[in-house]
């Protein structure tokens, strides 16, 4: 399965450029001046004479993206293949309850591979070469009767909700007086109320 970027905003900031820069090589062979590729491109005209000086020589290959910059991984991307399948499997029984946390992703790594990493590093490899997210399980009681909580909520909540027929609804507000105008329908024959001014 190969691996994700590490750092795939990166890649595509990368690539982007590398676009940029391959236009400019194709307006460079059809003889456009320099200084109307900077404006074109809207880049400046120095970086533009970088390029020419690139290109002139090699041809648009020199314009090409050199990759990431940094130390390479510690893990190769096949040493990364080998532990992902490891955890899709799921065949560690020397790894003791179900819950995975860094510190046994890097328990597991580096039996696998010889490479140890500290827990921190570990949730950068996850997140950024392979795609993983966290996966955090829900919290229920071993109790818990979903049947009781659905028959609650369609029989006993409707008649938690509702008033009893005639009182008033509670005034939570210690600060704001109930208003003296309520809304009432209009009995038949009689003109609907309205509020007072």
């Amino acid at each position: 399965m190969p691996t994700v970027p590490r750092r795939p905003a990166a890649q595509r900031e990368r690539d982007r450029l590398q676009t940029r820069r391959l236009r400019a090589a194709e307006l460079f062979a059809a003889g456009v001046h320099q200084a109307a590729v900077a404006r074109q491109l809207g880049v400046s005209a120095q970086a533009v004479s970088v390029w020419h000086a690139r290109w002139q020589p090699s041809g648009p290959e020199a314009l090409f993206s050199r990759g990431p910059s940094g130390p390479s991984p510690r893990l190769s991307d096949a040493q990364l293949a080998t532990v992902e399948q490891a955890f899709l499997q799921g065949d560690h029984a020397w790894i003791h309850g179900e819950v995975w946390t860094l510190e046994r992703v890097a328990l597991v790594i580096e039996r696998l591979t010889g490479v140890r990493y500290h827990p921190a590093w570990v949730w950068a490899l996850l997140r950024y070469r392979l795609g993983w997210t966290v996966q955090r399980p829900k919290r229920r009681a071993a109790e818990r009767d979903q049947a009781a909580i659905d028959r609650w909520v369609t029989e006993r909540w409707p008649q938690i909700l509702q008033t009893p027929n005639g009182a008033e609804p509670a005034w939570s507000s210690s600060t704001r007086p109930r208003s003296a105008w309520r809304p009432t329908s209009a009995a038949p024959g009689r003109p609907e109320a309205s509020r007072p001014p």
